[in-house]
């Protein structure tokens, strides 16, 4: 098969946290997606993982199916399975990567074992919409999720350099602990995005962390945080319940502030035409509102991916997989799980 004038049909398998997830490209453009959510963990406030890896069990088979199926191809028809290596749950990525090898040893195709945070900011160039614009190289991106608060420069699908990460907390980690404080349910941020729309992001000030360079850090923010409506509720214990929409959105927007004092600093450094946001937190709406004021301001351009695509999920593994082939990447069955994976790795 010739890569350049044949087109190339990918199946991707995503299980690093507590989505099962299958998507199916022809080239870059997306043809397939589908996600099992796990809502057997919201009874406890986090992920289990050994719940998770046993739903995995159960849902990876039949999702991939229905991806196949939707797709409206056959098994034959793949010429390349992409799947998530790390990091993630160790007994999650061992799953889908065994999963994954078995499926390509099968049909006697090449795989691709992805790093998952190199799928959310390979995100950017899925393509299901013929007028979706997509950043040019070089372009700086932010990642920011549950687990990874990083701000890089990505000059190629193999060549992104890391110019600062937390040093500890994570900014959605800081949006869910908020949230669980609150008596809100997991996940958090979605919620205290939504009841921020309509409160006073001014109302209650909270510190902002002086941390130098491209570094951040949320535990100081969150330990404020915590003390705040504790301090409040000793004197009125409807505190949080009266002031729900105002505390939200003053909390979101120092967060927001912090990541954005970061984003603005590098796209000016390094005089990039595109910025981006990537993660399951670049789909907060006062975050992606402020990336506009911010490149408005820059003339720059701003890219997000689209909300499907910012949450854990199989499209932003395959598209990196079809993207690291035509690099002329590939994985051999030697490739394992790792829980711990950086993007050097």
């Amino acid at each position: 098969m010739n890569k350049l004038t044949e087109d190339i049909y990918t199946l991707a398998i995503e299980s690093s946290c507590d989505d099962t997830a299958a998507a199916v490209f022809c080239n870059n453009k997306i043809l397939a997606n589908v996600v099992a959510n796990q809502d057997i963990h919201a009874q406890y406030g986090g992920v289990v993982p050994e719940l998770a890896s046993r739903e995995h069990q159960k849902n990876i088979l039949p999702v991939v199916h229905e991806a196949i199926e939707k797709a409206n191809i056959e098994r034959k028809d793949i010429h390349l399975i992409a799947y998530t290596k790390g990091p993630g749950l160790l007994g999650s990525l061992l799953v889908g990567t065994s999963f994954a090898k078995s499926m390509a040893l099968a049909l006697q195709v090449p795989s691709i074992g992805v790093n998952h945070m190199r799928g959310h900011i390979l995100s950017l160039f899925i393509k299901d919409d013929d007028e979706r614009d997509t950043p040019t190289y070089p372009f700086i991106c932010m990642t920011v999720s549950g687990g990874h608060t990083q701000i890089l420069l990505v000059s190629s699908p193999l060549d992104i350099k890391i110019l600062g990460e937390t040093r500890d907390d994570a900014a959605g980690e800081a949006f869910d602990k908020a949230a669980k404080v609150m008596g809100l349910p997991y996940p958090g941020g979605p919620i205290i995005d939504k009841y921020a729309k309509s409160g006073d992001p001014q109302r209650f000030p909270f510190p902002h962390p002086n941390i130098p360079n491209y570094d951040f850090s949320f535990s100081g923010l969150k330990t404020a945080f915590l003390y705040f409506i504790r301090d409040e509720v000793k004197f009125n214990a409807n505190f949080i319940e009266e002031n729900i929409e105002d505390i939200c959105a003053s909390y979101q927007q120092k967060i927001v502030d912090i990541l954005i004092a970061k984003l603005r600093r590098a796209a000016k450094e390094y005089d990039v035409e595109c910025v981006a946001i990537v993660g399951g937190v670049s789909a907060n709406s006062g975050l992606r509102k402020s990336l506009h004021t911010m490149c408005e301001k820059l003339r720059k351009k701003p890219f997000y991916a689209p909300l499907e695509y910012c949450t854990d999920n199989a499209a932003m593994i395959g598209i990196t997989g079809y993207l690291l082939h035509q690099e002329g990447v590939t994985s051999d069955m030697s490739t394992t799980a790792s829980a711990r994976l950086t993007l050097d790795d």
